[in-house]
């Protein structure tokens, strides 16, 4: 998971997206208990076209690759990062979903694409 989504560029420091969210640096796994959602500017749309997913925010598109839309659709602000890690592991199973979709998300926290 750790190259499950690419951008059109790096964020800057400075820009919108460039600095680590409030409560998770970039890289570390959220706790089990979050809640995770879409922050308000950031949509999830398949580009039927391209047959690919993407989450579109202010200004950028952000590319999904392999589970990475998988992930982000089961973000809805009901499931916690347990159930959610749950969810994946009965669809994927033997999957190293425990480890890497706590990361993954904190990512996402990070880039504030979650709140």
């Amino acid at each position: 998971m750790r190259e499950a989504f690419v951008g059109d560029r790096a964020p800057v420091a400075g820009e919108p997206g460039g600095a680590e969210g409030p409560d998770t640096p970039e890289g570390e796994p959220v706790r089990p208990d979050w809640r995770p959602v879409l922050a308000r500017s950031v949509v999830l749309r398949h580009d039927r076209v391209r047959g690919v997913d993407l989450l579109l925010l202010p200004e950028r598109v952000v590319v999904l690759r392999g589970a990475a839309a998988s992930i982000v659709a089961l973000c809805d602000g009901e499931r916690d990062v347990a159930g959610i890690v749950a969810e994946l592991e009965r669809r994927h199973p033997g999957a190293p979903v425990g480890a890497e979709v706590p990361v993954f998300l904190g990512r996402l926290r990070a880039q504030r694409w979650l709140r």
